[in-house]
């Protein structure tokens, strides 16, 4: 995963951190899968993510504005994916949503 290419803002970030429990079973598959759906849904702008060895990540997607978040929450196979990682994948996460009004950065 590298830097999400992104517009001038002001646009959304939605940050999902989470706990992994030591289940494993078909969460690689279910999240690559995600990111791609994600990637072909209207208002969607980019996706950043990480993952420790302790089993902690942080997953950035970014969008045009709410409404784009609110229809791919309700996308069917991303909502199976959100009662999987309930289910089996996920100890503890937390979902924040925020509007980037400046992003600045640097490059060497």
């Amino acid at each position: 995963m590298t830097f999400a290419t992104l517009p001038a803002p002001p646009y959304y970030v939605v940050t999902f951190s989470s706990q992994r429990t030591q289940e494993e079973w078909g969460y690689n598959d279910m999240s690559t899968r995600m990111i791609e759906l994600a990637a072909k849904q209207p208002g969607y702008l980019g996706v950043e993510s990480v993952r420790g060895a302790d089993g902690f990540g942080i997953t950035n997607s970014f969008w045009e504005n709410e409404d784009a978040i609110r229809n791919w929450k309700r996308v069917v196979d991303h909502m199976a994916a959100q009662k999987a990682g309930r289910d089996m994948w996920y100890d503890h996460y937390e979902v924040r949503i925020a509007r980037v009004e400046r992003a600045y950065g640097r490059r060497k």
